[in-house]
């Protein structure tokens, strides 16, 4: 009889330690907030339709397809209205990598001490921002259809230094131009979105000031566990935000809410495989969705015509 009580006891406590331990993997990928979010997602779905972007909505169309040749690893995404076309950088052997909208090479421009090249995002014709993650610079370069290469010494640059913790820093960029915003993912440790006003400078004859602002109320309201990339959608002012280890993308609303979301993981939105490690999301003027995954895939995403 004792046995049994034993054994009885030693069930309990393995029960206990077994939903303890789910509770603490739930609490670490937010789980709890991420079921409560999708449940009200749809409630509030016929308050935004046509008021949002609306990721809901999204079908991919185009798959995993391998960017050809391209060997190292891609991050980031950025859409350059001007040349109808996609941005991106490598950062093994630093490049700018300019795609087509079906994910050709179209050129390809050496990136000279940028360090650690994360990424990338247009600014207004001609020039861009980059990153380099590990020295949380912001580098401000100017991109014509002469240009072979890019070197950091000869660029504006602002370095923030912000929570530095190694490879951890500044993942995304995205860029109000009616604000003249530019929005900086910190990937984690702790995760922030920052907002710069005042780089790139965009007049010289202007003083250069530069503001910072940190909203750690609502980054600490993102259900996700890191940042890989943001996008400014200038339409409705919404920002979406790209996490890798989340596998999902969550648009925001002007008051940093969540509203609808993108799940990167297979079976959903059409997807036949889940993306294994999204790096960089961009939008064009049609809406289109563009996503680029480590090592080099593309994928692209739209709205069926009927909606």
């Amino acid at each position: 009889m004792r046995a049994y009580f034993t054994l009885k006891r030693l069930l309990w406590s393995g029960l206990l330690l077994a939903l303890l331990l789910l509770g603490l993997l739930a609490q670490e990928y937010r789980l709890f907030e991420r079921a409560w979010f999708n449940a009200q997602q749809w409630q509030h779905a016929a308050k935004w339709q046509g008021r949002s972007i609306w990721l809901a909505d999204y079908r991919v169309e185009l798959e995993a397809m391998p960017i050809e040749g391209l060997d190292d690893d891609v991050s980031a995404l950025t859409y350059d209205p001007e040349r109808n076309s996609l941005f991106t950088v490598t950062n093994n052997q630093p490049q700018l990598i300019e795609l087509s909208l079906d994910g050709r090479i179209l050129r390809r421009i050496d990136l000279l001490g940028f360090g650690d090249a994360e990424a990338v995002e247009y600014i207004s014709p001609g020039l861009y921002v980059i990153t380099d993650e590990r020295l949380q610079r912001l580098i401000k370069v100017r991109v014509d259809d002469a240009t072979t290469q890019l070197d950091a010494e000869q660029s504006q640059q602002l370095s923030l230094g912000i929570g530095l913790s190694g490879n951890k820093g500044f993942e995304g960029l995205a860029y109000d131009s009616a604000g003249q915003r530019l929005f900086v993912a910190k990937e984690r440790d702790p995760l922030r979105i920052y907002e710069i006003h005042g780089f790139p400078q965009r007049n010289p004859e202007r003083p250069f000031a530069v503001h910072v602002l940190d909203d750690q109320r609502r980054d600490a309201g993102l259900f996700v566990r890191d940042l890989s990339s943001l996008l400014f959608d200038e339409r409705s002012g919404h920002l979406l935000a790209l996490s890798d280890e989340s596998r999902l993308v969550l648009e925001l609303d002007v008051q940093g809410q969540p509203i609808s979301s993108l799940s990167l993981l297979a079976g959903r939105h059409g997807l036949q495989r889940s993306v294994p490690q999204g790096e960089g999301i961009a939008m064009d003027n049609q809406g289109t969705l563009y996503l680029v995954s480590e090592p080099n895939l593309f994928y692209r995403f739209n709205k069926p015509a009927e909606q």
